[in-house]
């Protein structure tokens, strides 16, 4: 098994093709012991795993009731499942799945350590109703949990898609203490949403890894940023940590996190600076001007 650096973290984006539900964990746990096999402390899905994000016509009553039947709850064999290959081969696993819930499904990940307990539970909170998401329903917060890893803990948290295209997400999760934003998913990956997304690393000063389906599914580009855009003398420097092609991968980021602690102990984006009395039109339901 491949080893790290000491005090580094080293994350693994499974990026894969779809595949039919009866094969979606079969494939993750191939996948995942791939990534245990080359030293990785993390292993992160792309979103909604469990069916491939294929997501019916919401206009079809049918196909939207065989869509809410396709869910999981927390607890059903294929997610205990994962957490015994997590506790098996000592790797943090980020299982993405459709959640069943009373009424619609949620978009969730729920997220094993490596001693297969399940430490984080979150479901996309931006769905939106000009798409096939309004069968969805939306998460409500932004939790962050301390994730045990050889390299010590870890606060993680999680944005599913959508949610990454808003700052408000990964500030919370900066302010609730997150070093580690893992990002599953499953649209199309361009230039601007690949600076958008070096952006939020960027003005909050904490590590992302995002996991994006491969072709032909979607267009791959799964990418990881450690977060620090200066060096200790103030020069500029690449935040980029790893960028996938299109096709299948297991691809890894080696994150330091010495290095990121001293970086946000040191530099200006975090809270001590906010101005919080100022962002009343941040928290309108419907912001003046728009």
């Amino acid at each position: 098994m491949a080893e790290t650096a000491e005090g580094n973290l080293r994350i693994a984006l499974l990026q894969l093709r779809a595949v039919p539900d009866e094969e979606a964990f079969a494939r993750a746990e191939s996948a995942c012991r791939e990534a245990a096999r080359l030293g990785a402390d993390i292993a992160l899905l792309p979103e909604m795993w469990s069916i491939g994000y294929r997501v019916p016509d919401p206009e079809d009553p049918a196909g939207a009731e065989a869509f809410r039947r396709r869910a999981l709850a927390p607890d059903a064999p294929p997610l205990r499942r994962m957490g015994a290959i997590a506790a098996e081969l000592r790797l943090a696993i980020g299982a993405t799945y459709l959640e069943a819930r009373p009424g619609r499904p949620r978009n969730a990940l729920r997220l094993f350590d490596r001693h297969g307990a399940a430490v984080l539970d979150y479901a996309k909170v931006h769905t939106c109703a000009f798409d096939r998401e309004r069968l969805l329903e939306p998460g409500d917060g932004f939790p962050v949990a301390a994730l045990d890893t050889a390299a010590g803990p870890v606060a993680v948290g999680a944005m599913i898609c959508f949610d990454r295209e808003f700052p408000e997400s990964a500030r919370l999760l900066m302010l609730a203490g997150a070093e580690l934003i893992l990002v599953p998913n499953a649209c199309a990956w361009d230039a601007p949403r690949d600076h958008q997304l070096e952006s939020r690393a960027f003005e909050n000063m904490a590590a992302i890894a995002l996991c994006n389906y491969a072709a032909p599914d979607q267009d791959g580009g799964s990418t990881a940023f450690d977060g620090m855009a200066f060096a200790a003398d103030g020069r500029a420097r690449e935040m980029r940590l790893c960028r996938a092609g299109q096709e299948e991968a297991v691809l890894l980021a080696d994150l330091d996190l010495g290095a990121l602690r001293a970086y946000r102990s040191r530099e200006v984006w975090g809270p001590q600076w906010r101005r919080p009395k100022t962002y009343g039109p941040l928290v309108e339901a419907i912001p003046p001007n728009v």
